[in-house]
């Protein structure tokens, strides 16, 4: 009976710590998706520009290599797989430069060249089956009647097994501080951005109160320890005293500003850019503030100063047109937006807001033009639900229900909803010709859609 009672108290233990295992490192799986995703054209025309001579320097190419922003307050950059750099708006709105912003992607381009994600494994692996060998056999100790010495098998082995995944994190780290290092310079651009970018994640450790004593039990190096490596490193650089240059430098100023302006509650955004600061970026800022808390007048009027300073710039005819169209005014917003998409040599972000004015009036005459800007949207930007969303209005105006529904599969495709997305594409192939290339489409989201359930399933049936 005891015997039995010990066994049964052991496979508990053992099935708890195993889900302790599972969780402790958990945290390594950055969850990008459960994010939201922010999109704007100046910003990734930004990013674009900032990035590629470091993308290049890493020996890769510009085109394969994508910049998101996240929607979220904390300073923070990763890689998830793939050659994706993620940048939360927390750290755009607190780097002071774009200097600082090219130091970060260059660490994180760093990861993606050393192949850090499929490593990560490794590590996890490694550390894992230090772990599970002391759960066995700590396991097996309190089945047999010894509950502490069983206890301080499986202690001593988390621990092994911790401090075994923080070295190889932190092995990791530094390899990404030097290959960023060497990054900046081949593509000439200098390292005090890098380092003022570790001091300001010092001072807020300093803050926050995080202990600067012991390295060994982080998955980074201390950033004390950091600064005083790559220091060495860029000052001996050519480019250490390289500036940045001054257009690229007011671009990411506007785009900062732009993104507080978005995201910040406007009574703050409104006391850090003051009606006195008349930049570029405190009107923008405003503009953007004051457009969410319902003024849309005083912001078209903060947007009126800006073009009558530059009267062709493609983002701030976008912030008219969106200011015009998100006020009950969609006519007015047309021939703003249209000059934005011709400036804008036809960026597709931007022809979506011109797509959504058009059918904004509910004139069946500005559809087809509609449908026309939407489908070349779609041809172009493949990551853009909401174009598709629109397009599907315009199909469904036009009692096309067919290839509303494939658009609506689409639109559920990119969003990650493989339920919907199957529902909505054989419902498109129920309305579509069959052996076109929107039924043969709609065949292709069926299928995809149906591997994506039965991976999902597949998963909750492991747990």
């Amino acid at each position: 009976m005891a015997e039995a009672l010990h066994a049964r108290r052991g496979r508990g233990v053992l099935a708890r710590l195993l889900l302790l295992l599972v969780l402790s490192f958990a945290f390594v799986a950055r969850p990008a998706m459960a994010q939201s995703v922010l999109r704007d054209a100046e910003t990734e025309a930004l990013f674009r520009d900032m990035s590629a001579p470091l993308i290049e320097a890493a020996g890769l190419r510009p085109a394969d290599v994508r910049i998101v922003l996240l929607n979220d307050a904390s300073i923070n950059a990763f890689v998830a797989g793939g050659q994706i750099v993620y940048l939360h708006s927390g750290l755009i709105t607190s780097a002071s430069n774009a200097n600082e912003v090219q130091g970060v992607i260059a660490h994180e381009l760093g990861h993606v060249t050393g192949g850090h994600i499929i490593r990560l494994q490794e590590g996890i692996g490694q550390a894992g089956n230090i772990s599970l060998l002391s759960l066995l056999l700590g396991a097996a100790a309190i089945a047999v009647g010894a509950p502490e010495a069983g206890m301080a098998i499986i202690t001593g082995g988390q621990a092994a097994a911790m401090s075994r995944f923080l070295a190889f994190s932190r092995v990791q780290e530094n390899s990404a501080d030097q290959a960023g290092a060497s990054f900046l310079s081949r593509a000439g651009i200098s390292g005090r951005g890098s380092i003022a970018f570790f001091e300001k994640l010092q001072n807020q450790e300093f803050r926050l109160a995080i202990p600067q004593t012991d390295s060994y039990q982080r998955t980074h190096p201390l950033n004390r320890e950091r600064i005083a490596v790559l220091e060495n490193v860029y000052r001996t650089d050519p480019a250490w005293d390289r500036p940045t240059p001054p257009e690229l430098e007011a671009r990411f100023q506007r785009v900062r500003a732009k993104l507080r302006g978005y995201i910040d509650e406007p009574e703050r955004v409104l006391a850090a850019y003051p009606d006195s600061d008349t930049s570029v970026p405190a009107r923008y800022a405003r503009a953007f503030a004051l457009h969410r808390a319902a003024y849309p007048e005083r912001s078209l009027a903060e947007v009126e100063t800006l073009l009558a300073e530059q009267p062709h710039d493609p983002y701030f005819l976008e912030l008219k047109g969106q200011i015009l169209l998100e006020s009950g005014r969609p006519t007015e917003a047309i021939t703003v937006l249209r000059e934005a998409v011709e400036r804008s040599r036809s960026e597709p972000l931007i022809a979506t807001m011109l797509g959504h004015a058009l059918i904004a009036t509910e004139d069946p005459a500005n559809f087809p033009e509609a449908e026309r800007v939407l489908r070349t949207v779609v041809q172009r930007d493949e990551r853009n639900p909401f174009a598709w969303f629109q397009l599907g209005v315009v199909y469904d105006r036009a009692g096309d229900l067919g290839r509303a529904n494939l658009a609506s599969a689409e639109r559920y495709s990119l969003m990650n909803e493989p339920q919907l997305a199957l529902a909505s594409a054989r419902n498109a192939m129920a309305g579509i010709t069959a052996g076109t290339p929107d039924w043969i489409r709609a065949q292709d989201i069926v299928m995809v859609s149906r591997a994506a359930l039965e991976n999902q399933r597949g998963r909750r049936r492991r747990r």
